[in-house]
């Protein structure tokens, strides 16, 4: 999962994720507000949430893309394991991603 400061940046990173066969499938969420510290500073800023779909074999290509493309100085790159999930939409995920 990561997190932009735009739709159209949110888009990007999906489709370029997509299309590197870095994740099988990303979700960009409507805008969400994040309240977060920088700088010493409390910032409050509206952002999209992309939530990338890949296999634990990819995740570092992914997480390399994404370092790549991401303009943001220290981009959130989140991994959750999935531990269970149907049988056939995980080996899709895998094949989407080989």
């Amino acid at each position: 999962m990561t997190t932009t400061d735009a739709e159209q940046k949110a888009e990007r990173l999906a489709r370029g994720a997509i299309e590197g066969r870095f994740a099988a499938c990303a979700q960009i969420s409507a805008p969400v507000t994040s309240v977060y510290r920088w700088e010493n500073a409390v910032e409050t800023a509206p952002e999209w949430q992309v939530l990338f779909k890949t296999s634990a074999a990819r995740y570092e290509a992914l997480e390399g893309y994404l370092l790549g493309a991401h303009d943001y100085e220290t981009p959130e790159i989140i991994a959750t394991p999935i531990v269970r999930g149907g049988a056939g939409y995980l080996d899709w995920i895998t094949k989407e991603t080989s």
